[in-house]
């Protein structure tokens, strides 16, 4: 008997760890198998708080390791001016988004955060990054390919200090010179906004050759997201009056306007910022016609939309009057993730309630929540969710001739 026993146990322990095996495996965290499938997995698995989380985006201050674990955040970011410390260097600003990543590798399903940082005239916010000129001067150079260049070398330099996500470019076609913001667009001329948007394979790399438009690219981890803002018509505002009323019919809208997002999404950029500003007397914030049934149902765009810094609250006149309507219309209207940016606790306790009392609907949610972790799954944020510190010495690197 005892001989007999001994095949017997072994093969009984055999089918033990095999099925151990099985039951170890989690389709999402296989590199090898398909993206969509990936997020498919994932998604199945995710919880309402979980899902919420994902769509919430917050500042810096307000965050640590221990709020990203238990709202299950999806992403952070650094307002103007918000910095581990005055004159941080790149090593510390990797300590902190490392620390900050930890928390969300934490959680029950380890889904990486991704940290978002106005970057749009080199790493700008960073003391002793590389400074290059505002996108009016680069247009005038009607060089796209020194702006790709310029975009390689910022995707590095924030790179270097952790960051994988740039809020960058902003492609409006500034029609009035009154507009205060008009230094951050290339042109009045949508021609030359729709070829300067080369910056975007300069952040993201270069899409392949099969490359299905409006899908999102990162090519590696060299790169960072791309965000085309601000959706749409922000330059051309009544007597350019910042985040008012731009007045033009359709046709002028989508033909001014609207074109270098054509370009922005053939060349495959993950996120797109809904502009503040309104399309005759209809905040953008609040526009389902256009950020959905056009960008992401006509256009295909099946990278994330996100708000602009409290959009939603500007939903209303005063500015939060309203939040829980706010939070209702912007979702409502196909906007992914919510720039909340501070006070998070009260964003995702609304939305919560939006859902379970079915004012918005879980449809609404899995589409943002899958948008999201497309954009994640593809620019490899699960194999490699923290920041790479052998990068840092790319922070204000000297540039020459051969770099831009």
């Amino acid at each position: 008997m005892a001989v007999l026993a001994a095949p017997v146990v072994a093969a009984v322990l055999l089918l033990t760890w095999a099925a151990y095996g099985e039951a170890q495996y989690v389709l999402y965290k296989d590199a090898t198998k398909p993206v969509e499938a990936r997020v498919t997995d994932l998604l199945a698995r995710m919880t309402l708080a979980e899902k919420i989380g994902q769509m919430t985006q917050i500042e810096r201050q307000v965050a640590s390791p221990q709020v990203l674990k238990d709202y299950f955040i999806g992403s952070l970011l650094s307002g103007g001016g918000s910095v581990p410390r005055k004159q941080a260097t790149a090593a510390e600003w990797v300590s902190m988004v490392s620390d900050f990543q930890k928390g969300s590798l934490s959680t029950r399903l380890g889904i990486p955060m991704i940290y978002g940082i106005d970057a749009v005239h080199g790493h700008n916010n960073v003391y002793g990054a590389t400074i290059f000129p505002h996108n009016v001067a680069l247009g005038a150079t009607r060089d796209p390919n020194l702006v790709k260049r310029i975009g390689a070398a910022t995707a590095l330099e924030v790179r270097a200090t952790g960051i994988q996500y740039a809020f960058a470019p902003c492609i409006a076609v500034c029609r009035d010179p009154r507009w205060g913001r008009c230094y951050e667009s290339y042109s009045e001329d949508h021609r030359i906004v729709q070829a300067m948007t080369e910056l975007i394979p300069g952040l993201q790399g270069d899409v392949p050759a099969n490359f299905t438009s409006g899908m999102p690219y990162v090519a590696g981890k060299n790169n960072v997201a791309a965000c085309a803002k601000h959706f749409v018509g922000d330059g051309g505002t009544q007597n350019g009056v910042n985040e008012d009323n731009t007045i033009i019919d359709r046709r002028g809208l989508m033909t001014i306007h609207m074109p270098a997002y054509l370009n922005a999404l053939q060349k495959g950029v993950s996120t797109v910022m809904i502009s503040y500003s309104s399309w005759n007397g209809i905040k953008m914030h609040a526009n389902h016609d256009l950020v959905t049934r056009y960008l992401k149902d006509r256009l295909n765009f099946k990278g994330f939309t996100i708000s602009d810094w409290e959009g939603i609250d500007r939903i209303t006149t005063p500015a939060g009057s309203n939040y829980s309507y706010s939070v209702q219309a912007g979702v409502l209207a196909g906007i992914d993730m919510i720039m909340v940016p501070n006070n998070y606790q009260s964003f995702i306790s609304i939305l919560t309630s939006h859902v379970n009392n079915g004012i918005i609907p879980m449809s609404r949610i899995d589409d943002a929540v899958t948008r999201i972790l497309r954009v994640k799954f593809t620019m490899g944020l699960f194999e490699n969710p923290m920041p790479d510190s052998s990068m840092a010495d790319q922070l204000g690197k000297k540039v020459t001739s051969d770099t831009i």
